[in-house]
């Protein structure tokens, strides 16, 4: 498993990319908007190929999220998704949302923690249960 990056909400980017880049050294390794859902991604890091911090910055919110609001996720690169979420499962953690694309998964941690599982390399092919599983919250 790699570690690959936190996500924070933030609602002043410019301050926010002040602090990250200008006072913390970390450099922008890459951004994206996204016009349809009014928000950028804007990654930051040590050096190119380090863990991430994920700034997410949702457009003409000016929104102050309270502490644990503003925290988003964890994120992590595993060699085989499905197998991870069938180990989880079986060790009753719960699957928010399950991997029927054969990329991306969320789980929780025990302190409420979401974590995102993302597929290492390519997508795999959809596989049951997994591609007809819903996200119901839990499974």
């Amino acid at each position: 498993m790699k570690f690959l990056h936190t996500m924070v909400r933030v609602s002043n980017l410019e301050a926010s990319l002040d602090f990250y880049v200008k006072h913390l050294g970390l450099i922008e390794t890459r951004r994206v908007d996204v016009p349809e859902g009014k928000f950028s991604l804007i990654f930051l890091a040590t050096e190119l190929g380090a863990a991430e911090i994920e700034l997410t910055h949702n457009w003409g919110s000016e929104e102050e999220y309270t502490v644990g609001r503003n925290f988003g996720h964890l994120a992590f690169e595993v060699d085989d998704i499905y197998a991870l979420c069938e180990k989880l499962m079986a060790a009753g953690i719960t699957i928010n949302r399950p991997p029927r694309c054969g990329h991306m998964a969320f789980v929780k941690s025990p302190d409420n923690v979401s974590v995102e599982l993302l597929q290492k390399g390519e997508r795999l092919a959809a596989q049951e249960p997994w591609s007809s599983m819903e996200n119901t919250g839990s499974w």
